[in-house]
């Protein structure tokens, strides 16, 4: 399998759509030639939500909060030529004794070609390449949202996409489109 992960760049919007358009013919002239093809067409953020309920008298206080963080992956069929939608949710709250001192929520999403490749793979690969590709980009919009909040920077450490869908799928987890926690459990 061969995974493209090159970012186009491009200020015009017609001609993001014609790259997009002649990389899809490309893979589907490759997908008749055998070949599988896994390729990210294009990220953004989907939703982005801060909340600081506290403020300002948390800032008052020994900065000692209770962090916890929530990873959640859906994908889906953007359409017929074999583009998928991924998107990875994470959200991050931070609490100092019985007070929500921040809650962040990134949907940081993709769109991701594949041609050639089997229902069981690709299921796969979107539940942990395509995730892989996104967290940077979620993790440094929840860094710059903690920032301008006025707390200190909050970098979350790197995920395992990989070992989490094998420990899903050990736990008898089926893997499908729509939603999925990333760490294999439900809430």
């Amino acid at each position: 399998i061969r995974f493209n992960a090159s970012i186009r760049s491009t200020l015009n919007t017609k001609k993001g759509v014609t790259a997009m358009a002649e990389d899809q013919a490309a893979g589907a002239a490759q997908e008749e030639q055998g070949q599988q093809q896994f390729t990210m067409q294009r990220i953004y953020a989907k939703d982005v939500s801060f909340e600081s309920p506290a403020s300002p008298d948390i800032f008052r206080q020994n900065w000692q909060p209770n962090v916890n963080v929530d990873l959640n992956t859906r994908s889906s069929k953007a359409d017929d030529t074999g583009n998928h939608e991924v998107v990875l949710t994470i959200t991050v709250t931070a609490k100092m004794e019985d007070k929500n001192a921040f809650l962040v929520e990134v949907q940081q999403a993709g769109i991701f070609f594949a041609a050639g490749i089997d229902e069981e793979p690709l299921k796969q690969l979107l539940a942990t390449v395509a995730p892989n590709i996104l967290f940077p980009y979620a993790r440094e919009a929840i860094d710059a949202l903690v920032i301008k909040g006025g707390f200190p920077p909050l970098m979350l450490a790197p995920v395992n996409f990989d070992a989490l869908y094998h420990q899903a799928m050990a736990q008898g987890g089926s893997i499908q489109g729509g939603e999925q926690p990333a760490d294999g459990s439900t809430h």
